[in-house]
């Protein structure tokens, strides 16, 4: 029997099967599951009141809250597509995405009211701006007829971060956002017991890869609508929450914050850290900050929509604690649905000797339709059904990855191919660094050479040369930053969390075009 494959269908699992259980906690406010879907019910058939119709752009302004997660559901039953804007952004940049992605929408919640009057002027397309509430007001309960449904259509836009280029639409169809939520399911351990802290904003890859497969489960699910360490500990000790995704900097945000201490954070189980590259002593530090708290890797791009590898604290059984944290903080291997290869500049696998650096490239259920309004970059990037990440990286023979480096970063020094994550990682090793970036600087000699960026932890003095000698000890001798720069600010960050390296590195390649010139 064929019935089409789409998230609905996770709502009205949870619907049925978990209906009188809270499904969502949002500031002062939760909701049963039965609520959460009669209210995104009435956004679908409000939406529809409004002349909202199949395949319109329905973009949100909002942080992480109830009414974000019901436009998960309501938006794709109206039959339109829904697109989250990341809150971070500045105002042209967020106008450029409404102009090339066609919204004739944007819901918005009260904090945004004067960014709003800013976009409104530049963005003409747009022919609603309303509140959620407005929307849900207008609407009635109306349980989604399944069978209507094509499973092909696009339901989801996002953009991508922009970290290393300009953002681009990534479309995603009911049935990929699907079987990706099935397949992320597959890697909850006792979802039971689980109450998922949506610690990560919707709007990012590692956000929205939770929603549809803790909702198909019947978690409950906590949101945190600004990531603050104290609020973080707080939602954790009033919720009992079990689990929350993080990326690296967050993870070491919550790591060194000084109000750790005063919460009970014991109900923590798993946290797992993705949208950038882990490292073994951050899962170790994890471990030690948060006793009970298992920590493990993970990867996905927005592409992928997003989760495509995980590893399991299963895989690590019966190792020592180095080789644990190694195996934890790895990449991991394919999840159900997806095939993962690492190949060369001829898309031939490169052996799997965890030393040859290829390229991942990615085919199956997880991965998008295509870059909206792009068919040459969506032919760019694929190979036949093979999507190229970008992402280079070695692997073993039980198909665990590891990424080194984007494939723009890897750092050519004299010929040798540098990674860039494996400087980071050693420099991170530092008791004393709270955070860094390793970028390619130019050199007259060897054309490139590593650039290390440094943040210490407060009170933790660090010279570089005391940095080198403990580096010496991990490193090759052609690996050693050449440069190392100690900053008093934090890392610039993309609104999710990611650190701009190339805006690091363009400040090295820009002063000596200036040099140049001069």
């Amino acid at each position: 029997m064929f019935v089409p494959l789409t998230p609905l269908r996770c709502l009205h699992r949870a619907v049925d099967l978990f209906g009188s259980r809270i499904g969502v906690v949002s500031g002062d406010r939760q909701f049963t599951y039965a609520e959460l879907g009669q209210r995104a019910e009435r956004l679908a058939t409000g939406l529809q009141k409004l002349g909202i119709a199949a395949g319109d752009r329905v973009a949100y302004l909002s942080y992480n809250n109830h009414q974000l997660l019901e436009g998960y559901f309501g938006v794709i039953q109206a039959r339109a597509i829904l697109m989250p804007l990341n809150v971070r952004l500045a105002e042209p940049e967020m106008a450029a995405i409404l102009r090339h992605s066609g919204a004739i929408m944007v819901i918005f919640e009260d904090d945004f009211e004067d960014t709003v009057r800013v976009l409104r002027r530049s963005c003409s397309e747009v022919k609603y701006w309303v509140a959620h509430e407005e929307v849900v007001a207008l609407g009635c309960p109306e349980r989604a007829d399944i069978f209507s449904y094509d499973e092909m259509a696009i339901a989801e836009l996002f953009y991508t971060s922009g970290s290393t280029g300009a953002p681009k639409g990534v479309t995603l169809s009911h049935r990929t956002l699907y079987l990706h939520a099935l397949a992320v399911a597959l890697e909850y351990r006792d979802p039971e017991l689980m109450v998922d802290l949506h610690t990560i904003p919707l709007y990012h890859a590692n956000g929205w890869g939770h929603p549809q497969a803790s909702t198909m489960m019947g978690l409950k699910q906590v949101m945190v609508p600004r990531f603050e360490p104290a609020e973080v500990f707080r939602l954790v000790e009033a919720h009992k929450a079990t689990n929350m995704c993080v990326v690296p900097t967050m993870a070491n945000a919550l790591i060194n914050s000084p109000d750790r201490a005063k919460w009970d954070l014991s109900s923590l189980k798993t946290m797992n850290i993705g949208g950038a590259s882990s490292s073994p002593e951050l899962v170790e530090r994890v471990e030690h900050a948060f006793p009970g708290c298992e920590c493990m890797g993970g990867y996905g791009l927005t592409e992928t929509s997003p989760v495509i590898t995980m590893v399991q604290p299963l895989d690590a059984i019966g190792m020592s604690d180095k080789d644990r944290h190694e195996r934890l903080a790895l990449t991991g291997r394919a999840v159900v649905g997806a095939s993962i290869r690492v190949v060369d500049n001829n898309l031939r696998d490169v052996p799997r000797d965890r030393k040859t650096i290829g390229e991942v490239i990615v085919m199956g259920d997880q991965v998008m339709d295509g870059y909206f309004g792009d068919p040459d970059a969506t032919r760019a990037a694929m190979s036949g059904p093979w999507l190229h990440t970008g992402d280079m990286a070695v692997w073993d023979e039980d198909g665990y990855i590891q990424i080194v480096d984007r494939k723009k970063q890897i750092i050519i020094s004299g010929g040798e191919n540098i990674a860039s994550l494996e400087v980071e990682a050693a420099i991170f090793a530092h008791p004393a660094v709270l955070e860094c970036v390793v970028v390619a600087a130019p050199d007259p000699k060897w054309g490139e050479v590593p650039a290390a960026i440094v943040v210490l932890k407060d009170n933790q003095p660090l010279t570089d040369e005391e940095l080198l000698g403990f580096l010496r000890k991990r490193l090759s001798r052609f690996k050693l930053p050449r440069i190392i720069e100690f900053s008093s600010d934090p890392l610039p960050k993309t609104g999710t969390g990611k650190i701009r390296k190339h805006e690091l590195r363009e400040r090295f390649w820009v002063s000596k075009a200036t040099r140049v010139q001069g």
